[in-house]
């Protein structure tokens, strides 16, 4: 009785919420043969409009299906989000133009107006709040966006458990962090040929995080749609 009272008492929207973002955390890191094999066949779309069918987001999902083979979706990860670009400019001095990847996953190259620094150690200090930490074997920054979206997920899991500061939470989370990160990868998204998934993935995250964020601020705080 005690286990079923305990579930009559989650939020199945909030969790849900929880499910979406945890998704779109692995769609988002370098895709693994399992991974392929759910967005060729179309299991990744079908698991997000499930996730979505029971939250009151309207989000509407585009095409998410790859027809890359597992080696070519691989590839294109790494053009997009990993490799960047080097081109010597002068070999007389060793002179060399390097640029990062199109579509950098972290959240401080979307942020002009804040240093690196600043942006790290305010995460760290929200992971840390809840007694959270990044994968040190990954050696990856606090501002990796699977990191941020995990942590999303992880606070709408905590509302779905009736905390009642986690919805708060992850607004500010949002206005911070989050928002900025979902924004700016979107646009370089938009802005780059052959994306394949990755463009989908791309609108998907942007139109979820904002989504979410606007419930929450109308829901906590009055806000209207914005």
């Amino acid at each position: 009785m005690a286990a079923a009272d305990a579930l009559d008492d989650v939020d199945e929207d909030a969790a849900a919420r929880g499910t979406v973002f945890a998704t779109l955390a692995r769609a988002f890191q370098h895709p693994t043969p399992e991974f392929h094999s759910v967005a060729a066949s179309g299991q990744l779309a079908a698991e997000l409009e499930r996730c979505l069918a029971r939250t009151t987001l309207d989000v509407a999902l585009p095409d998410l299906r790859t027809a890359d083979d597992y080696e070519t979706l691989a590839a294109r990860y790494n053009d997009l989000f990993e490799l960047g670009y080097s081109e010597y400019t002068d070999r007389t001095d060793g002179s060399l133009d390097a640029e990062g990847p199109p579509v950098p996953l972290y959240e401080s190259k979307y942020r002009p107006d804040h240093s690196w620094n600043d942006v790290n150690l305010d995460l760290a200090r929200a992971y840390d709040f809840y007694g959270l930490e990044v994968d040190t074997d990954a050696r990856d920054n606090h501002d990796a966006l699977r990191y941020e979206l995990e942590f999303a997920g992880y606070l709408a899991r905590r509302e779905a458990a009736v905390d009642g500061d986690a919805g708060a939470a992850r607004l500010d989370f949002h206005d911070r962090h989050l928002g900025h990160a979902a924004a700016g990868i979107a646009d370089r998204l938009a802005d780059e040929p052959g994306t394949d998934v990755y463009g989908g993935l791309g609108t998907v995250l942007e139109a979820v995080v904002r989504a979410d964020r606007n419930d929450l601020a109308a829901r906590l705080e009055g806000e209207e749609t914005r």
